[in-house]
């Protein structure tokens, strides 16, 4: 039987958690707009829905492994060089190579490559999320209530983010800079963590709720005076391309790792389309 004084309480983690997955769905929702925008009509909203389905659906699997995920840390080392990676490679067009070497650029993707692409995203994004969300409190109940009612967001802001993206263009490249931003967050968590094999600094460190955001909405208004400054456009260039050349090393070789571990998957997707039912 639960008290009044333990309802009261979860009441209040609920309320704060729906505040914070709202505010926070941002990125996710930017992202996820930005990786279907190059798709036909029909496609793009296809890949929006299942892009919010993907975060629902590894939302949840997140939380019943939220023990195991807190427990096992290379699970969000590798959530967090993935979120880098997407960012290098968009950035740079390394790391994603066609069999002849040439880049394929994330705007060259068909449906189904989208498709995967974001869902592999809305679970490294799940990952960063869940951890913090269960920090709040250790009553799984009350997490994944507020949690999954906080990414209802997600339906009404990547719709309006699809709007804003054809509006205001410098937003699709803005989306991968915020999947960086918590990407390095995550990472910086992880290198400062006692106990957890990976401690390259002191720490812990710990990135609250209120700076992230902080630092999401600075990105999104940074990156909108960046597009109409041509004064910054010219003297950011060279600090752009001393990044470029560490980002494109990095994506190249998250990209031919990915290629290994998804050897496997790819084989089976070839075979499926070089059979006579694929064509039909």
């Amino acid at each position: 039987m639960i008290s009044m004084p333990e309802v009261s309480e979860a009441i209040q983690v609920i309320l704060a958690l729906i505040v914070i997955e709202g505010l926070l769905s941002v990125d996710n929702a930017l992202a996820i707009a930005a990786m279907a925008s190059h798709l036909p009509g029909k496609q793009k909203i296809r890949a929006l829905r299942y892009g919010i389905l993907g975060a629902y659906v590894f939302r949840g699997l997140c939380m019943a492994a939220a023990a195991w995920i807190i427990a096992n840390p290379w699970v969000k080392l590798a959530g967090a060089a993935y979120l880098l990676y997407l960012m290098c490679q968009h950035f740079t067009g390394a790391g994603d190579e066609n069999q002849d070497g040439t880049p394929d650029a994330p705007n060259q993707r068909g449906f189904w490559a989208t498709i995967l692409a974001i869902e592999v995203m809305d679970l490294s994004l799940s990952v960063d999320n869940v951890v913090a969300a269960v920090a709040m409190s250790p009553k799984l109940w009350v997490v994944c209530t507020g949690v999954f009612i906080g990414i209802l967001a997600l339906r009404f802001v990547a719709g309006a983010c699809i709007r804003l993206i054809e509006r205001f263009p410098i937003l699709a490249d803005t989306a991968f800079v915020l999947i960086g931003y918590v990407g390095a967050l995550l990472l910086l968590e992880i290198l400062s963590e006692p106990g957890t094999g990976f401690q390259l600094l002191p720490g812990p460190l710990h990135v609250g709720t209120t700076v992230k955001f902080l630092g999401i909405t600075a990105i999104i208004a940074g990156s909108l005076w960046y597009a109409h400054n041509a004064t910054a456009q010219r003297a950011l260039q060279p600090a752009f391309a001393v990044c470029r050349t560490p980002m494109a090393l990095f994506a190249r070789v998250m990209g031919r790792l990915l290629k290994l571990l998804l050897a496997p998957l790819l084989w089976i997707w070839n075979q499926f389309k070089k059979s006579p039912g694929a064509a039909g």
